[in-house]
């Protein structure tokens, strides 16, 4: 009588026990999620900081190659302008 009980009680530890580490492997993946989601942004911000230093560079080669010390002049103080 009491191994019929026995049995039921671990195979119900055992299900207790699988929905557990399926519950923590729920919240681990959300974890993760929010994380890689952070780092996207994050590299995002990056992305759009090199693209506007490119476009800064691309604007002082042309003034560079012409010899046009004025408007490399401008093209730079626009530039310090916007990093502050």
């Amino acid at each position: 009588m009491t191994a019929p009980l026995l049995t039921r009680a671990q195979a119900r530890t055992r299900a207790a026990q699988a929905r557990f580490q399926s519950m923590r492997r729920r919240q681990s993946v959300h974890a993760r999620l929010a994380a890689l989601e952070e780092e996207l942004q994050e590299s995002r911000q990056l992305n759009r900081r090199i693209t506007e230093l490119i476009d800064v560079v691309a604007e002082l080669l042309v003034p560079i190659v012409d010899r046009d010390e004025e408007r490399v002049n401008e093209v730079l103080e626009q530039y310090r302008k916007s990093i502050v």
